[in-house]
């Protein structure tokens, strides 16, 4: 079952993004990682803005291989780059419908 990491992050100090974004999506990829957006274009139309600097979206094949993705020893020194320099939190959604109304996702 496909999920989705959601990272939503606020830039304190962009010193690791260069790195950080020229190489952490082909780490990603080696765990089945697929990024659908990561983008700084965000526009509110319902509540509060975020605050965010941009928030990514990555599909990955299962909750394992998010799991595998995070705990990669090549990952380690970007993540500690990107903690040291932003607020970041990281969400991991599945593909199902909770209310289990949508006809062509599992209900959740």
């Amino acid at each position: 079952m496909p999920v989705y990491l959601i990272a939503d992050v606020t830039v304190t100090d962009d010193a690791w993004v260069p790195d950080y974004a020229a190489k952490v999506h082909d780490i990603a990829a080696r765990h089945g990682g697929r990024y659908l957006s990561r983008s700084g274009n965000i526009e509110t139309i319902e509540g509060a803005p975020p605050g965010s600097t941009l928030i990514a979206l990555i599909e990955f094949p299962s909750r394992e291989a998010v799991a595998a993705f995070a705990a990669d020893p090549d990952y380690a020194p970007f993540a500690e780059g990107r903690k040291a320099g932003s607020i970041s939190n990281f969400h991991v959604i599945d593909d199902t419908d909770l209310a289990g109304g949508i006809p062509y996702l599992p209900k959740g």
